[in-house]
């Protein structure tokens, strides 16, 4: 099973341990890429795969996202036929 597999499998059952670093990691798996925020980015990040941008917040002081965020990622990366 490969990595992109497990993520999408451990994304799919929507537990509350899935961290910010595997959601980036399965997002850039998937042909995103995190832009640079500005100086004053906080806490919100974007990525971006050809026109498309999909935003979202860096949980903290955690890194495990928060179940709203679970449902964006899974429904962005079922739009873009990802999943």
């Amino acid at each position: 099973m490969s990595k992109k597999e497990k993520l999408v499998s451990k994304l799919k059952s929507r537990p509350r341990d899935f961290t910010f670093p595997q959601a980036k990691t399965l997002l850039e798996i998937c042909g995103y890429s995190m832009l640079p925020s500005g100086k004053t980015g906080g806490s919100r990040v974007a990525f971006a795969r050809g026109q498309k941008v999909f935003r979202m917040h860096k949980p903290h002081p955690s890194k495990e996202l928060h179940a709203y965020q679970i449902k964006e990622l899974i429904d962005e990366l079922s739009q873009e036929g990802l999943l």
